[in-house]
């Protein structure tokens, strides 16, 4: 608690522009190139060229997160992303069997047009045949698909990935923040971020996906196949993370 409200005090000092101001028991001067902010029972002293150093602020003034603050709090965005990642694919496998139930009608029109016509009581040729016995194929494939329900699940699973991948990729770096006064800018934090953009970018498809847009289809296809590529990255430069983690916090 003493955290939030010192970190409420001094956004309120870089807020006023007068020379100064008081209010009990918190006393604020403000001068113009430097800042001091002296709460009572001494909890904080503060001084800062412009603005507050966050990282120190935060470091010297630890309150208690509870749950949050241990290895189980620390380790929720590690598991959360693990399952994002698997959700992920999963969704991705879906959009392309929905994407091939779309398509696949179209071949069977186009093997059908090869057949040769046959009379009554007529024998079809071996290539016939074997077209006959695809376009069979095909067809069944088709219905098994279309019983699978693949479209709305692969938007229902996207519309959750979107929502919750995105939602702890920025509970993990305010998790570091909060504990450790800073983060630590490298490859897992850019990729990351990189892999929410990304996540945008093919959500922002979908409108002209529904207008039956090609391009829209492949570009969303092609952000999320970077995505995925991005996220495997991302696992692999998290987990010396996950490990120094595990190695300086405590249960639970």
């Amino acid at each position: 608690m003493t955290r939030i409200i010192t970190c409420i005090v001094t956004l309120a000092v870089q807020l006023i522009s007068t020379n100064s101001f008081s209010f009990a028991p918190v006393q604020v001067r403000v001068k113009q190139s430097s800042l001091s902010v002296i709460v009572d029972t001494n909890s904080l002293l503060l001084h800062a060229n412009n603005s507050p150093d966050w990282g120190l602020l935060l470091a010297n003034n630890s309150p208690d997160w509870g749950l949050l603050e241990g290895r189980i709090g620390s380790c929720l965005h590690p598991a959360a992303m693990i399952s994002m990642f698997g959700l992920s694919v999963s969704t991705g496998l879906k959009g392309f069997k929905w994407r091939r139930q779309r398509t696949i009608g179209q071949e069977i029109s186009d093997l059908k047009k090869t057949l040769a016509p046959v009379a009554e009581g007529e024998a079809l040729s071996s290539a016939d045949s074997a077209t006959t016995k695809q376009i069979s194929e095909f067809t069944t494939e088709r219905k098994t698909l279309a019983s699978e329900n693949n479209r709305e699940k692969h938007y229902e699973s996207g519309v959750l990935l979107a929502a919750i991948g995105t939602f702890f990729a920025i509970e993990g770096p305010l998790n570091t923040y909060a504990r450790a006064g800073k983060l630590f800018p490298g490859p897992h934090l850019y990729a990351g971020a990189g892999l929410v953009c990304l996540w945008a970018a093919a959500a922002a498809c979908v409108p002209q996906m529904q207008k039956g847009s090609e391009t829209a289809r492949t570009l969303h296809i092609g952000l999320n196949a970077v995505g995925t590529g991005l996220f495997a990255w991302q696992i692999y430069t998290g987990y010396p993370i996950l490990m120094k983690v595990v190695e300086l916090t405590k249960f639970p």
